[in-house]
């Protein structure tokens, strides 16, 4: 019988639960009445909530390096989830858009900055191209 991978992860987990009773038992007699009922409770809680979880069914899953959001059994998403993710996508373009275009306007000012800087100097533009002029200035203490 061929099982699927999620059947196959909850085998080896179920098996590993029962390997880990199967040591845990032996020592449960010797523990007092008071702990024993709390870890009843306790395992209890833990069922009920596991219960509610399996219930809801939604999250997020990975295989083989991609992940995948889940929204519950029927792979039907009603208009408000179109509607959300078609907003958060507008909003991302958007933002990129925004981004790019602050980064432009940046990259301009500066380049600006530059230009004014050299047009206003007392030194000719050609000046800063010139390799003596480099040297000149890494050895003249101004």
């Amino acid at each position: 019988m061929k099982h699927s991978r999620k059947t196959r992860l909850e085998l080896l987990a179920d098996r590993q639960g029962l390997s880990l009773a199967a040591r845990l038992n032996p020592a449960a007699s010797d523990l007092p009445h008071e702990v024993t009922e709390r870890l009843r409770a306790a395992r209890e809680r833990a069922l009920a909530s596991r219960k509610v979880q399996t219930a809801r069914a939604q999250g997020a899953y990975g295989m083989g390096g991609s992940l995948a959001l889940n929204h519950g059994d029927d792979d039907q998403m009603g208009w408000l989830g179109r509607l959300s993710s078609g907003l958060a996508l507008l909003l991302l373009v958007v933002g990129m858009l925004g981004i790019s275009e602050a980064q432009n306007d940046l990259r301009a000012r500066e380049l600006a900055e530059v230009d004014v800087a050299l047009l206003t100097d007392d030194l000719p533009p050609a000046a800063f191209a010139d390799p003596g002029f480099l040297q000149f200035l890494q050895t003249d203490d101004l």
